[in-house]
């Protein structure tokens, strides 16, 4: 299957939602995977597939975000492929604010049989929670972490996305910017503030103000009253989720600042909460949805013993610049 999908331009996953006959691939790729299947004259190892998609296959989920909207794209985005391969879900939800779950209740999971782990951020980078999966040898995948021992990681590319996004509001002539990191303990945030600070450089006369937040609304509040209190506060906030966003927007409303003739924000996910409040943000799409099918479907690919295309394990996809009307020009 891995030839196969090099030989037609796709990943391994697409090439298996084709073979096993499922929705999602456009006809150009299955068009594509029909003639590579022909040239190579290849049959589906049925053990293998058997292995990858049987009911017997039990993945941990493992879950804990303060940004609601987040949590239910990246659990659509699991059940769905779960779903596609007859896999069982079985959910362990961390404390709030990000926090891992304790160690009895990730060494229940463990003892309830699970093939492997999936982990959203947080949790992928959480020393506790990796220590106890590390001890146990389970597979893991960690969706939004960077480079973790013994994990998949799937991502997308948050300087470059950041960087991008940065460069929009320069372009819109904005000289004061504002940021809202996220959680300091994800290599994420620090990703988004490196790609920030890479645009600022490339341009003159700019001006920066940095606000510490952790993805939640509640955070984005307080970082926004301390961005907008400055002497010569931002004309522009980029919020590093939307929720932080949305709170900046909520702080604008109340001190009667007009978004975005006075006031431009921008946040980073493209959640449901982008497109939820007024007026609807200008964010980076981040498809959490799929990357989390996608950290499912690599997962179960190892548990199959299946080699990953190239060679390497980790994923990243493809990110894009969403513009709406909270955003115009100086």
């Amino acid at each position: 299957m891995v030839d196969v999908a090099a030989q037609a331009g796709v990943s391994p996953m697409t090439v298996s939602r084709v073979i096993n006959g499922r929705t999602g691939v456009g006809s150009e790729a299955r068009a594509a995977v029909a003639e590579a299947i022909q040239v190579l004259g290849y049959t589906p190892n049925v053990a293998a597939r058997s292995l990858v998609t049987s009911v017997e296959l039990r993945i941990g989920v493992i879950y804990s975000n303060p940004s609601a909207a987040f949590m239910s794209d990246f659990l659509t985005g699991v059940y769905e492929e779960a779903s596609a391969r007859g896999a069982h879900l079985i959910l362990l939800r961390g404390g709030q604010g990000g926090r891992s779950p304790d160690v009895a209740a990730l060494k229940s999971l463990i003892a309830s049989g699970v093939s492997g782990v999936i982990l959203a951020p947080p949790l992928g980078e959480s020393p506790a929670v990796l220590q106890v999966l590390r001890k146990a040898r389970l597979p893991m995948a960690a969706v939004g972490a960077y480079d973790v021992e013994g994990a998949i990681c799937v991502r997308i590319d948050d300087r470059r996305a950041a960087y991008e996004m940065t460069r929009e509001l320069i372009d819109l002539g904005h000289r004061r910017l504002g940021f809202i990191l996220g959680n300091p303990d994800q290599a994420a945030s620090a990703e988004r503030l490196a790609g920030f600070y890479a645009a600022v450089r490339e341009a003159e006369g700019v001006v920066t103000a940095i606000a510490q937040g952790d993805f939640s609304f509640s955070s984005g509040l307080a970082a926004a009253e301390q961005l907008l209190d400055a002497a010569s506060p931002p004309t522009a906030i980029f919020a590093s989720n939307d929720d932080m966003a949305a709170a900046v927007v909520s702080v604008a409303h109340r001190r009667h600042l007009d978004v975005p003739g006075e006031l431009t924000v921008v946040g980073f996910d493209d959640t449901p909460a982008a497109v939820t409040l007024w007026p609807p943000l200008t964010t980076v799409h981040q498809p959490v949805r799929k990357l989390a099918a996608e950290a499912l479907g690599l997962l179960a690919a190892q548990i199959a013993g299946i080699e990953p295309l190239g060679g390497g394990r980790d994923r990243v996809l493809d990110h894009e610049i969403v513009t709406r009307l909270s955003t115009s020009r100086l």
